[in-house]
């Protein structure tokens, strides 16, 4: 048995090491498998400097056509294309393949996954958000927030105004929803997810009432609000107010926002 596995054992290890690989930071991502995975990070405008060692197993020769090392910054779909169902999760990865090309024999390859992250400026319009909504002659309200674009440690700021009220209204909450889209076309996939519920009254409100808004965004596993990447992926977050009345009759309103990553002052 030993010597059947070692006759199956490829002829090198191959070994990825970054230039700074001991001093740059590491971040935690979970995997598939539900396991966390400490990998590198980088930011979009670094430079990718290290070496790839290609060491021969003992008593093992290596005979190849060359080496290749791809960057690929991938969008992986685990969902089977015929059964939309079957879902189960998305990633975006980046890593780097180093591959050893062989003739008569499977190449050997080797992958170096790492982490990026890309910083947005803070924006210079960032408007406010007003709406009025309602049911005719059974409620009236306007809300508003502070901003429409917040950094992932921001803070929720606003205000809900009610105008009219002639139903009994039990409680009022506001939802943190980020919706994931996959695929293109006909094949296109959405998926919603409720990331945070924050409860805002808790009673029946009267004509001229004013709840105050404020929910720190620091506590939720954020990303930044990604559009249309590749014409196969995105990322959208929406605020969700809801209001349920005494018969659990629950009216809602919606609103997207972008999230975004703003590079942190040292």
């Amino acid at each position: 048995m030993n010597f059947l596995a070692g006759a199956f054992r490829p002829p090198c290890n191959i070994r990825i090491t970054f230039s700074d690989g001991k001093t740059r930071k590491k971040v935690s991502v979970k995997k598939e498998n539900g396991q966390a995975a400490m990998l590198p990070l980088f930011h979009s405008q670094e430079n990718i400097v290290g070496e790839v060692c290609i060491e021969p197993n003992q008593g093992k020769k290596i005979e190849h056509n060359g080496v290749k090392i791809e960057l690929l910054g991938q969008i992986e779909l685990y969902f089977d294309r015929g059964n939309f169902y079957d879902f189960t999760s998305l990633a975006c990865r980046y890593t780097l393949k180093v591959t050893v090309s062989r003739n008569y024999v499977s190449n050997i390859v080797e992958y170096q996954d790492f982490w990026v992250q890309n910083y947005t400026p803070t924006p210079t319009i960032n408007n406010s958000i007003k709406m009025e909504v309602g049911i005719e002659d059974c409620l009236h309200i306007e809300f508003e927030y502070n901003k429409s674009k917040y950094q992932l440690k921001d803070v929720i700021i606003g205000k809900i105004y009610f105008l009219l009220v002639r139903i009994k209204i039990k409680n009022m909450e506001l939802e943190i929803r980020r919706r994931e889209s996959t695929g293109s076309g006909p094949n296109t996939y959405v998926e919603t997810e409720t990331l945070a519920k924050f409860e805002l009254m808790d009673g029946a409100p009267v004509r001229g009432e004013s709840i105050p808004i404020r929910l720190f965004l620091s506590p939720y596993e954020l990303t930044p609000t990604y559009r249309n990447i590749n014409n196969k992926f995105s990322v959208k977050y929406y605020l969700n107010l809801v209001l349920v009345d005494e018969e659990d009759r629950r009216y809602f309103k919606q609103q997207e926002i972008t999230v975004y990553r703003q590079q942190e002052t040292s």
